[in-house]
């Protein structure tokens, strides 16, 4: 017996729940998800606009501090 689109995909979602529990299924489908925007006119504003000091300084924030 041949499947519709619609049961494959609610039996799918039923397998991913089952298996990872809602959130976990959630955070699975997530991963598929298509952003929108032209990242690369967005990257070359950016990079236009940010200065390689405020990118150090930026990560130097984030980096946990070497103790020793």
């Amino acid at each position: 017996m041949k499947q519709t689109m619609d049961e494959i995909r609610r039996e799918g979602l039923a397998a991913l729940r089952e298996r990872l529990g809602r959130a976990g299924m959630l955070r699975f489908l997530q991963q598929f998800e298509t952003g929108s925007g032209d990242y690369a006119r967005d990257r070359r504003r950016w990079a236009k606009e940010t200065s390689l000091d405020e990118i150090r300084r930026k990560t130097a924030r984030r980096r946990p501090r070497k103790s020793g």
